[in-house]
């Protein structure tokens, strides 16, 4: 409810490696033929970092930059912080209708807690909304991170990692 969209689960090791598996559904289902995907600068370090480590390990290109750049950049996806590292709040509409104008995707990070306030990134438009599950006290496992949540459109179920727990209807 939260996040906007139709899917969720939260069997993923924690938000940086729920960001990587983002990218990866991205190149997975996004229509555009593009080999590029964009990461907002202002996401937070470690997620990051691993994006840039799976990147290379599935030959995708990637851009780290401003999202105001990001317009100039033909992409298969993009990975937006909602709100940013520093805590930025912007309004996410105009890059996700550029990126579906483009057939690609928008993965959204953000923090389960300041959903309470903000319009949800699936109302927004995002396609995937992920991010950790700290934030609503669960607690750490035996000192490792905290399990990420991970959400995405209905249209997308197939493609989603993890498991996802509910009743299945094929």
């Amino acid at each position: 409810d939260l996040t906007g969209l139709e899917l969720a689960n939260a069997s993923l090791l924690d938000e940086a490696t729920a960001a990587a598996e983002a990218m990866a559904l991205a190149k997975r289902v996004a229509k555009s033929k593009s080999n590029l995907f964009f990461v907002d600068e202002n996401c937070h370090p470690q997620t990051i970092s691993v994006v840039l480590t799976r990147a290379e390990g599935f030959g995708f290109e990637l851009i780290i930059g401003a999202v105001d750049n990001l317009k100039q950049h033909h992409v298969f996806g993009a990975l937006l912080q909602y709100p940013d590292t520093h805590g930025e709040i912007r309004d996410l509409r105009p890059l996700i209708d550029h990126l579906h104008a483009q057939q690609a995707l928008a993965c959204v990070a953000t923090d389960l807690l300041s959903l309470l306030l903000l319009t949800p990134p699936g109302e927004l438009g995002a396609d995937v909304v992920f991010g950790s599950s700290q934030r609503f006290g669960v607690p750490m496992g035996y000192g490792g991170p905290h399990a990420a949540f991970f959400a995405s459109r209905e249209e997308y179920k197939r493609a989603i990692p993890g498991r996802i727990i509910g009743v299945s209807k094929d």
